[in-house]
């Protein structure tokens, strides 16, 4: 790990303190300014041991940087959120991030295929006093989907969405998703730059599995950019979050 400053020594290129940083900036030592200065000082108690407890983990690569997950806590008071939806959860950072943000009386329906990696999160969560507004499901989220879609009680009953799991089900999910948020409510896809790799020549070293996916997330981005129920924006937070205003 670099000094805290971010500076490197001898010519070498200074690294993220940021376990798992998916951050695009080109500079090491800005991203590390912008977490110290913003990001750090005043991320919640519970928020910082679940990130520090998943920097252990060795999957840390998985997580919601710290202040992706900084965006979303802000995103949702705005938006005055109160029944939302997570696709993909791992140790929960994102989740509990969400939980915090949402009214006392708030509910999120939490979906992923590894309970046991939630409960690496799951005393901190309980610890924070947010876990009732959580309700996890273990499993594949397309089923669950398909129930809600043929129930027209859940047709435009969630205020916001957020979807970082499989990627080469993204396409699947929207399909989804778009009945399942209101009008006026916001899907948020994360990872939608991919490690910067979509704009990487063909013959670019990239590791196996940002090569496998890439061909997905391209798909997701074009068919994202020309859909008429939605409005877009796409920030380089993280590692690239796409959100998506259902105006239709």
């Amino acid at each position: 790990m670099a000094a805290v400053n971010g500076a490197g020594s001898d010519n070498q290129p200074a690294k993220h303190q940021e376990v798992g940083h998916k951050s695009l900036l080109q500079s090491d030592a800005l991203y590390q300014y912008i977490l110290e200065t913003s990001v750090y000082p005043r991320e919640p108690e519970p928020m910082k041991e679940l990130r520090e407890v998943t920097a252990k983990h060795p999957w840390n690569l998985m997580t919601t940087s710290a202040d992706e997950g900084q965006f979303l806590n802000m995103l949702l008071k705005l938006i005055n959120a109160k029944n939302t939806m997570e696709i993909g959860v791992y140790t929960g950072y994102s989740l509990l991030s969400t939980a915090l943000a949402l009214p006392d009386d708030g509910k999120i329906l939490a979906m992923d295929i590894n309970r046991e990696n939630y409960e690496i999160g799951l005393p901190i969560i309980q610890k924070a006093g947010v876990a009732h507004k959580i309700d996890f499901r273990e499993g594949p989220a397309l089923p669950v989907l398909d129930q809600m879609i043929e129930d027209k009680k859940f047709h435009g009953s969630f205020d916001f969405i957020f979807v970082d799991a499989d990627k080469d089900n993204y396409l699947n999910y929207h399909k989804r998703l778009i009945d399942l948020v209101k009008i006026g409510g916001v899907i948020g896809y994360d990872n939608t730059l991919w490690n910067g790799s979509l704009v990487a020549p063909p013959d670019a070293p990239l590791r196996k599995y940002v090569r496998y996916y890439r061909d997905f997330v391209l798909e997701l981005n074009k068919a994202l950019a020309v859909d008429p129920r939605i409005e877009i924006c796409q920030l380089p937070v993280g590692d690239g979050i796409t959100l998506c205003r259902r105006i239709s």
